[in-house]
């Protein structure tokens, strides 16, 4: 793979499994850049009609990183906080429950479910490659390739990086459409 000067930039000519975790790498860090060095103020701003928030975007892609990754393509359970919250009841849990955390707490909520998943998507890379199954069974009994997974999750990324971009220009002005070459986020890590 072709090293660049910022850990989140896909590869110039890579291989596929290069390819679609360096686009995901890219997303992540967009995301992360766009939600990072905010209080509890500003991770609690909607824009316009949306109840969407900053805040409610780090939860919802931690919970998200974790059912990829340990429910999806590991077959394990999510653990705390997932499994103790009544997401039956309250499907979106994640998104109102938002306004009552920490920035730090939310913050570390998303980068440890980051660092969680990208070590369980290395080892399944190294362990069997992209045409691997998941532990996912849709009802006919088809199971989804880790390919798969992976392009969904670009989806869901690409989608809520968009919300984030127009949630941070309403708060402060902040926009672009990577972070800078030298940025990190502030109080935790964006790349293990």
């Amino acid at each position: 793979m072709t090293t660049t000067t910022t850990p989140w930039e896909p590869p110039i000519a890579g291989t596929e499994a290069e390819h679609l975790t360096g686009s995901l790498e890219r997303l992540r860090a967009t995301f992360r850049w766009k939600a990072d060095g905010l209080d509890a103020v500003g991770l609690a701003v909607p824009v316009g009609a949306s109840t969407m928030t900053l805040g409610g975007l780090l939860k919802h892609l931690a919970l998200v990183e974790d059912h990829y990754f340990t429910g999806k393509l590991a077959g394990e359970s999510l653990g705390a906080p997932w499994e103790t919250a009544d997401l039956e009841s309250d499907p979106d849990w994640e998104w109102h429950s938002a306004a009552d955390d920490r920035p730090g707490t939310l913050y570390a909520l998303y980068d440890a479910a980051v660092q969680r998943s990208r070590a369980r998507l290395a080892a399944a890379l190294e362990g069997g490659g992209l045409d691997q199954p998941v532990n996912l069974s849709w009802p006919d009994g088809r199971r989804p390739s880790l390919r798969r997974l992976l392009c969904d999750l670009l989806e869901e990324y690409g989608r809520h990086t968009g919300h984030a971009d127009l949630i941070r220009e309403a708060i402060d002005g902040r926009v672009g459409e990577d972070p800078p070459a030298d940025w990190r986020p502030a109080g935790g890590s964006s790349r293990g």
